[in-house]
């Protein structure tokens, strides 16, 4: 949820689902989710044919609404797209400055992922040298999901870390992890 830089990443693509599930950026961290579907979709679902453990809870409700509140605030989605770019565009130059370690910068908004030349262990191992903690994903990729408040200077320090592991790397300073 707000993710990309849209309440939900499928509006990039200009299609409505007949169903979609949600969850965890619905809570913000607290566990609530959510079961979303057109009114044709939901005409099916009659009483007692969907159920739900934590149905309807009063405190996950009130969660889901008050990150509602923050995200849909005027340019709450805003700030995630222009902070997206931003990041996309420091990765783009660290890919075009260590093409033997970054193969391809993958994703929109804040969710990221640099698919790595090299084991994606290895520079997983380089960034936590900096200090940098994140973590793998399908197809040797590293995934980069910093928070929707993300600011300039958490990206830029991000990108600097992202950089000096790339540099340790290549100089062999991690040849053995």
């Amino acid at each position: 949820m707000g993710r990309t830089g849209r309440l939900f990443a499928h509006e990039w693509a200009g299609i409505t689902p007949d169903i979609m599930a949600t969850a965890k950026g619905l809570g913000g961290g607290f566990p609530v989710g959510a079961c979303l579907m057109t009114e044709a979709v939901g005409s099916a679902m009659t009483a007692g044919s969907h159920g739900s453990t934590f149905g309807g809870n009063p405190l996950a409700m009130a969660v889901g609404n008050a990150v509602l509140d923050i995200v849909l605030e005027d340019g709450f989605l805003d700030h995630v797209a222009q902070m997206g770019l931003r990041l996309k565009q420091r990765l783009a130059a660290l890919k075009n400055e260590h093409g033997e370690i970054i193969e391809e910068v993958r994703g929109q908004g804040l969710m990221l992922g640099l698919k790595c030349k090299v084991s994606n262990v290895k520079l997983l191992e380089a960034l936590r040298a900096e200090k940098m903690l994140t973590v793998q994903a399908g197809d040797n990729v590293i995934r980069l999901l910093p928070p929707l408040i993300v600011g300039e200077a958490e990206i830029d320090l991000a990108c600097t870390k992202l950089d000096a592991a790339c540099v340790a790397l290549k100089s062999g300073a991690l040849a053995d992890a």
